[in-house]
């Protein structure tokens, strides 16, 4: 007669499995990972409120990037949409400003 290996449970035992956690209540109970949920959606915050001052098509080619201490970065897509961009910057400063966010805005290129 042979028997299971010591390392299965028992026939008809089965192992205790937690139940899965959604990630949002993991977010919200971990300190660190509660405060980088924050920083994200203060990022997209912001870029919410300058989206309209995006000229045409120009939102198609932006992501929020990080934010910290000392500013927040907007992700783009090549170095023309950087271009345009640093034109607007004194208005989409202005505006996140007048929002209640002032802070200074980055433009970082998007690796591939």
């Amino acid at each position: 007669m042979s028997s299971a290996p010591r390392y299965l449970a028992p026939k008809g035992q089965r192992a205790s499995v937690p139940d899965p956690m959604p990630v949002a209540q993991a977010l919200r109970q971990h300190e660190g990972l509660a405060r980088l949920g924050e920083r994200l959606e203060a990022s997209r915050r912001r870029l919410r409120v300058i989206a309209p001052a995006l000229p045409g098509n120009l939102l198609a080619s932006v992501q929020s990037g990080p934010l910290d201490e000392e500013g927040w970065s907007l992700l783009v897509a090549n170095a023309a949409v950087a271009a345009k961009l640093r034109h607007l910057l004194p208005r989409l400063e202005a505006l996140l400003a007048q929002a209640g966010l002032p802070g200074r805005i980055r433009i970082k290129l998007l690796q591939k």
